[in-house]
């Protein structure tokens, strides 16, 4: 089992940055590739970046693509969500998980633990 806490979310303006962090626990030896997605009021769940276990791969999806960046610490357990120019549809409830495999993937269904999500609102 692995245990994920997303911290760091909060009210900004548009045009303003925040940084997520998602802290792992329990079997964090094994290699995980790790992924943030986000919830937005009415709508599904969205996939918004992923890094490999090594952090030399990531992958995002084309409206944040120049605008966040994902990065991880192996060392701490802990992967990032770095949030700039952000705009009022990126307001969401944002959510990291991790998948029982070092490769990056898009696909919810592919991961195996998530956490309890953090707010992120983005006022215009």
């Amino acid at each position: 089992q692995v245990q994920l806490v997303e911290s760091g979310g909060g009210l900004v303006q548009a045009g303003g940055s925040l940084r997520l962090s998602c802290a792992a626990s329990g079997r964090t030896s094994v290699t995980y590739a790790m992924g943030w997605f986000r919830q937005a009021p009415g709508k599904e769940r969205e996939f918004v970046a992923a890094i490999n276990y090594g952090g030399g791969r990531t992958y995002y999806v084309d409206s944040v693509k120049g605008r966040f960046t994902i990065s991880r610490d192996n060392a701490k357990n802990t992967v990032y969500l770095e949030m700039n120019s952000l705009k009022p549809d990126d307001t969401a409830v944002y959510y990291c998980a991790a998948r029982k495999s070092p490769l990056v993937s898009e696909r919810i269904r592919e991961y195996d633990w998530w956490g309890q999500g953090t707010q992120v609102t983005v006022s215009s």
